[in-house]
């Protein structure tokens, strides 16, 4: 670590991924996910990779830190080259000494409760000697800013600290190559582009590589040097120095209408001593659609499952009418009970034959229509169970982060879906950290801080007050125009 920029790896190779006509294919599927796809990646660069939801993205990534083929059975054409190796050639557990990976939930790569104790997990792994691991682990926390929280609990930081943290747990190996799978997906503006800015001035001065997915490039600016828009066709274009506004979403005009759907009095939550909600008070109206923002851990996902009765509430009154409201966790597999997509779209019978069909055809789910629900991507998980609770026809919708993982045109059906439905007369509250998704879709937002409500407000209003924002870690939508 610390060693200046270059364009070489510290081993003097100058091309350090090299894929040269690979195809794979998962050994239940009909067909591949890519066909004979070749693209190198210099070593220093920082590209991205970028595309429609369930284009084989991650796959890619897998394929490059051997995760793939041999962890899922899966049949590999062509050839990698990783280091101008053959990744065929490597032996287990060699690369990953000089190809390391952040995925995109980080807590599922953690094993052990504090920082100091994960970090040397990672370095026990590679059978660093005791000596050796204290003076990495030191000078790691002090090269990524993060020495305060050296003896934290990793369950008490929030979202930003521990992407933050799962990073600096990579760079201990001393990488050559880091591969981020949509490591903003579930960030708060404000700590997302603090995290560019951070990871921006490590590249910087470690040289290391960087491959990363993402859908949203507009949150990056000017960050990757090359965008590779990857298709199952084998074509790859290329585009250099990438930017991008976000996304342009239709207008829409305010359904709210008489009736009263959902009223949270005095809300509650005590855990372990610990105050996740306190008093939080909101109503929401027929047709109403409302945005619940604000700060990574300030309680947004503990109020939707306590609205649904998944986590018992310590104080306060919860109404919604005589029926459950419908909800999406921020895992949407944890929802799923059959083992087609089909099935589970239309599993409550709600919904009639033709209204399942457009639901699946607008949020492209019938060209997986017989994938099992656990065997497809993050983002066509996330569509499924969106899908599923839209045919179940609940008067309330609860959504968690339903934007995260869906390109734009995935993001702008969902738009008209929901729109669609506020206009039956349903209900929805979304949490999401995507304010032009907030901007375009919500009626009202409210505002959560430290597990306390700080106020209810008209779309329009919330984006001048710049003070508000920020004690929300939350940054307006520059650039998110609504057209007709």
């Amino acid at each position: 670590m610390g060693k200046a920029f270059t364009n070489e790896s510290p081993s003097g190779i100058s091309q350090v991924v090299d894929f040269r006509g690979v195809t794979f294919q998962f050994p239940d599927d009909d067909s591949p996910v890519f066909t004979n796809i070749s693209f190198s990646i210099d070593a220093g660069e920082r590209v991205v990779l970028y595309g429609p939801s369930g284009c084989g993205k991650s796959s890619l990534l897998y394929l490059m830190n051997r995760l793939y083929p041999a962890n899922c059975d899966g049949e590999l054409s062509g050839s990698v080259v990783l280091f101008n190796k053959d990744t065929s050639s490597y032996v287990a557990g060699e690369i990953n000494r000089r190809i390391a990976t952040v995925f995109q939930d980080p807590d599922t790569q953690f094993c052990m409760p504090t920082v100091e104790q994960e970090m040397a997990f990672t370095l026990e792994n590679l059978h660093v000697n005791r000596a050796e691991m204290e003076q990495r682990i030191t000078s790691t926390l002090t090269l990524t800013g993060l020495s305060e929280i050296r003896h934290a609990m990793i369950q008490t930081l929030s979202g930003g600290m521990k992407q933050r943290l799962a990073t600096a747990c990579a760079l201990l190996i001393e990488p050559q190559v880091l591969l981020l799978d949509e490591p903003l997906a579930h960030l708060d503006p404000l700590t997302a582009q603090q995290y560019v800015e951070w990871l921006d001035a490590l590249q910087l001065s470690n040289g290391f590589t960087i491959v990363a997915v993402e859908h949203r490039l507009d949150l990056w600016g000017s960050f990757f040097d090359r965008a590779l828009l990857v298709t199952s066709s084998g074509n790859f274009p290329v585009e250099k120095h990438p930017t991008r506004f976000p996304i342009r979403f239709p207008s829409r005009t305010s359904t709210i209408q008489e009736g009263i759907t959902l009223e949270a009095r005095n809300v509650s939550v005590n855990i372990n001593e610990k105050h996740l909600l306190h008093d939080v008070s909101l109503r929401l109206q027929r047709g109403e659609i409302a945005v619940l923002a604000g700060p990574n851990g300030s309680g947004k996902s503990t109020f939707l499952k306590t609205i649904c009765g998944i986590l018992k509430k310590s104080a306060g009154y919860i109404e919604s009418g005589n029926t459950f409201p419908g909800y999406v966790p921020q895992s949407p597999e944890h929802l799923f009970v059959t083992q087609q997509v089909g099935q589970e779209i239309s599993f409550s019978n709600y919904s009639s034959t033709d209204e399942i069909e457009d639901i699946m055809q607008r949020l492209r789910l019938a060209e997986i229509h017989d994938a099992h629900p656990f065997a497809i991507s993050h983002g066509q998980k996330r569509r499924v169970a969106i899908g599923a609770l839209l045919a179940d026809k609940r008067p309330v919708l609860l959504l968690d982060e339903p934007t995260s993982g869906q390109d734009s045109d995935a993001l702008i059906e969902l738009f008209h879906l929901l729109d669609a439905r506020a206009k039956e007369g349903f209900s929805v509250l979304i949490v999401t950290h995507d304010m032009a998704f907030a901007e375009a879709i919500a009626d009202t937002v409210f505002l959560l801080n430290n597990g306390e409500l700080t106020g209810r407000y008209e779309i329009d209003q919330l984006w001048q007050q710049s003070e508000l924002l920020k004690r929300h870690q939350l940054l307006s939508p520059i650039g998110a125009v609504s057209y007709v």
